[in-house]
């Protein structure tokens, strides 16, 4: 089970290089549920993710990875519907490390956006968490902020 929210940057962290990040490629093969590919630096990956409707303001999806290989990642994006998501993706921690913040800043046709999203291992975290000053908008119930959606805007 995942459980996140996910907010828009008002501004970026300083220093921001100096946190671990990658380049992601994502695709989408469906939506309901959500298939997708992704290219996380040099590791390939299908994901199934199931949306759960809750009461809570936060986001709650049933998630499953499968490890690809190259080969097998690249035969797969040619079956992906909308276009590529590309994006950096900066790990930062928060509260002393109780938290991470994944901070995405796109690229190509998103160039610009920046989304950090913070996982929970509960609802109440979830429910109850601060965010930092830099973290602007709540869009976790917003659909045009998910990457799915992301893929087939035009």
């Amino acid at each position: 089970m995942e459980i996140e929210r996910k907010f828009l940057v008002k501004e970026l962290p300083a220093d921001l290089e100096q946190y671990p990040h990658i380049e992601i490629e994502q695709g989408y093969l469906c939506t309901s549920p959500t298939l997708r590919i992704r290219k996380a630096g040099d590791a390939f990956w299908l994901t199934v993710k199931e949306k759960i409707q809750t009461e809570s303001g936060a986001i709650h999806n049933r998630e499953e990875e499968f490890k690809l290989t190259k080969e097998a990642y690249q035969a797969l994006k040619a079956k992906c519907d909308g276009r590529m998501v590309c994006k950096t993706r900066y790990k930062i921690p928060l509260n002393h490390n109780e938290y991470t913040a994944e901070l995405d800043i796109f690229h190509g046709f998103h160039e610009g956006l920046r989304i950090v999203e913070v996982e929970f291992s509960s609802t109440i975290a979830a429910d109850t968490f601060v965010p930092p000053s830099w973290f602007g908008e709540d869009v976790s119930q917003l659909p045009q902020y998910r990457n799915s959606y992301m893929a087939f805007q035009q």
